[in-house]
């Protein structure tokens, strides 16, 4: 501070206006905010994000391949019978929910994941299995359940379902994100309309000034 008062001249050194302006932003933020948390409508219903979703789709172009799985990691030495079980549960489809999937996972498994109705990057799994794809298209269309050993491991997974980099996000993936949207667009529509009423306000009360071009000051008569 000393350093840089023995260097700034007279003018760089008044912060009056700078900081008079930032109590401003502080004070109007502050207001907003209490008039967001009194008043803003929260609710955001189904119907109004379906409707967002399907009125912007380009918006929800996927950067990524997207998977959901189901998959268990187990010790290569694991009981044959048990691995088999785990097998069958993983790769029939109709069992794919069984608790019993859980049960045996949490006993055996060193790692599993079993919620398939959450959506992940591919890359995001193949850090965590393993499998080596080079063409996620083709690999995805021939493979539902993959099995195989690896560095002491056994990695089993099931491939419930994947879309493809640069198609649209399903609705489930986005539907916070959208609801999120639409509140952000309710915020900014009420500060607009606060804004226009405090304007018109102060033009019927002539409580404000309008400075045109030129430091040459202009009453709200004028």
């Amino acid at each position: 501070i000393h350093q840089a008062e023995k260097n700034l001249d007279k003018e760089e050194l008044d912060l009056k206006k700078q900081m008079e302006e930032y109590r401003n932003s502080l004070v109007i933020y502050a207001y907003e905010s209490q008039l967001i948390n009194q008043k803003l409508d929260t609710v955001v219903s189904e119907d109004e994000i379906t409707a967002y979703y399907e009125q912007n789709k380009e918006e929800f172009q996927l950067r990524n391949t997207m998977v959901r799985v189901a998959y268990v990691v187990v010790n290569e030495n694991l009981d044959n019978k048990q691995k088999d079980l785990f097998k069958k549960l993983l790769s029939d489809r109709d069992t794919l929910l069984l608790q019993n999937i859980d049960i045996q996972a949490n006993y055996y498994a060193v790692k599993s994941h079993l919620d398939i109705d959450h959506w992940m990057r591919l890359d995001e799994l193949t850090n965590i299995i393993p499998i080596e794809i080079f063409n996620a298209e083709s690999f995805l269309k021939k493979n539902k359940f993959v099995c195989f050993d690896m560095n002491d491991y056994t990695y089993m997974v099931r491939f419930v379902e994947y879309l493809l980099e640069e198609s649209t996000s399903p609705l489930e993936m986005v539907r916070n994100n959208i609801r999120s949207v639409i509140l952000a667009h309710r915020k900014q529509a009420m500060i607009n309309k606060m804004q226009e009423a405090v304007y018109e306000k102060a033009k019927k009360e002539h409580a404000f000034e309008v400075y045109v071009g030129s430091p040459t000051l202009y009453n709200a008569d004028n």
